[in-house]
């Protein structure tokens, strides 16, 4: 089992950047491929990045293509979403996500296919 924390969340202008973390705990034995999803309110959970257990394979929603970058540091067990170019409709509450991963290519895309999330981390983009 996984356990997931988040951090570097927090307030900015738009046009601004943040740098989120995410900290794996636990069986970090196993490879895990991992993402980030965004809840805004009153809307559902959408997707945001993905990456695959070697890290050397990525994925992004096409809003945040050019803007996002979705990294991970194996050695320190952390993850992390680059982003930058900030606008007010990236305003969300910020979650990763781990699932166990056969191959060390596959990324994940949607909410159903992680078990394991974090607590969130809340970013908000001022106009």
């Amino acid at each position: 089992q996984v356990q997931l924390v988040e951090s570097g969340g927090g307030a900015v202008q738009a046009g601004g950047s943040l740098r989120l973390s995410c900290a794996a705990s636990g069986r970090t034995d196993s490879t895990y491929a991992m993402g980030w999803f965004r809840q805004a309110p009153g809307k559902e959970r959408e997707f945001v990045a993905a990456i695959s257990s070697s890290g050397g394979y990525t994925y992004y929603t096409d809003s945040v293509k050019g803007r996002f970058t979705i990294s991970r540091d194996n050695a320190k067990n952390t993850m992390f979403l680059q982003m930058n170019n900030l606008m007010p409709e990236d305003t969300a509450v910020y979650y990763c996500a781990a699932r166990f991963a056969q191959y060390s290519s596959t990324r994940y895309t949607t909410s159903k296919e992680y078990p394991t999330w974090g607590q969130g981390t809340q970013v908000a983009v001022s106009s």
